[in-house]
């Protein structure tokens, strides 16, 4: 006699398998999130650091007078204050004008036992010159009389607080750096020399939306508006080649190192909410030369110093940072080209299409062209 036994269907055993290349896709995203991570402490280190503690730092003031009282307030200024002040004497308030005029004094004090005077340039800083005027508010105070202030350069009537020029730099530079990142990404089969040429176009662009906001519609910029454009356009066409070159070295780091260098390092030595008199001596020495500088003093030279005050040497810095970008430009075409011949060299087959990381990677280069 057979027993026939059915077969039990066999328990799916409870387990747990990770998908084929999901911690590959997780370590992907963790590199691509160090941009922004990376954004994040840059601007931290950077804004915080240059303005989260403003304080006179060799603020250049003067007294005006030859007496022997007018002496002793000078050197009593300079041994209580220390670093903050660089206090000097001028023997009339002709002097003190023509200074506060070639934007080599910050303020300037006319004793009276009644009525003393300060004379400030507030186109010059407006910020510089309210921390000269409460030091003298002080002086002022101990005489127990009121203190009257005397604007030689008043500001544009719509840019009352002189940071407009500020946001002028901040338009422009976030057009161009943004721009870089279509330029590397959807302009990467161009060739360099066409890239350059569109990228100057660009740069024209960019910096006549500039100029036409300021100008027109703010009226930021009342006068001498083709100057400041042209100035516009020069610091803009640097930012541009210098980006597009850099593109062919650094690929997707590009956007990092325009952040760190035209915002991070450029926002808060330009000048535009503090000049050096309130600032570390870091941010204070790249004022000297850093392209966000030349264009905001420049601006200042023209539209209230009737172009002197140093415009020559900011033009000048300007201009260098131009030619930095053509060398890169330069510099790129050379490094595209020899990667070019060497992969038809090294070439055996048809050429593989991107693959997805590849067109990820391109569409992350213009999400990372944030504004600022």
């Amino acid at each position: 006699m057979k027993t026939s036994h059915r077969a039990e269907p066999a328990q799916p055993t409870a387990t747990h398998h990770t998908p084929p290349g999901r911690w590959h896709g997780v370590g992907h995203l963790a590199v691509h999130l160090l941009t922004p991570l990376l954004m994040c402490l840059g601007m931290a280190l950077a804004y915080q650091g240059a303005f989260h503690q403003p304080e006179p730092h060799h603020l250049k003031v003067a007294v005006v007078g030859t007496t022997a009282p007018d002496q002793v307030l000078a050197q009593t200024l300079k041994d209580r204050a220390g670093d903050a002040l660089d206090v000097t004497t001028l023997p009339d308030r002709q002097s003190a004008e023509q200074q506060l005029h070639s934007r080599d004094l910050v303020g300037a004090y006319v004793p009276d036992a009644e009525h003393p005077e300060l004379l400030i340039a507030k186109a010059n800083s407006d910020t510089s010159a309210m921390a000269a005027e409460a030091v003298f508010q002080t002086v002022a105070g101990h005489q127990g009389v009121p203190l009257t202030v005397t604007d030689v350069a008043p500001l544009a009537a719509g840019d009352p607080t002189g940071q407009g020029i500020f946001f002028l730099l901040v338009t422009i530079s976030i057009g161009s750096y943004a721009s870089v990142a279509v330029l590397g990404t959807a302009g990467a089969a161009l060739g360099m020399r066409v890239r350059a040429l569109v990228g100057l176009a660009t740069s024209l662009v960019v910096s006549a939306i500039g100029i036409a906001t300021a100008g027109p519609v703010f009226h930021i910029v009342d006068h001498h508006q083709v100057a400041v454009w042209a100035l516009a356009w020069l610091y803009s066409a640097g930012i541009i080649a210098i980006g597009t070159g850099l593109h062919a070295f650094l690929k997707r780091w590009t956007t990092l190192t325009m952040m760190a260098l035209f915002v991070m390092l450029n926002f808060t030595t330009s000048g535009g909410i503090y000049r050096p008199d309130l600032q570390n001596g870091f941010f204070g020495a790249l004022h000297g030369f850093w392209n966000g500088a030349g264009f905001v003093e420049g601006a200042r030279s023209i539209l209230y110093f009737d172009g002197s005050a140093g415009l020559g040497g900011r033009v000048l810095s300007l201009v260098l940072w131009f030619m930095v970008g053509v060398a890169m430009l330069v510099a790129a075409g050379v490094h595209e080209r020899r990667q070019q011949t060497a992969a038809s060299a090294a070439s055996t087959g048809p050429t593989a299409e991107a693959g997805p990381d590849e067109l990820t990677e391109d569409q992350l280069q213009e999400d990372e062209a944030v504004a600022v």
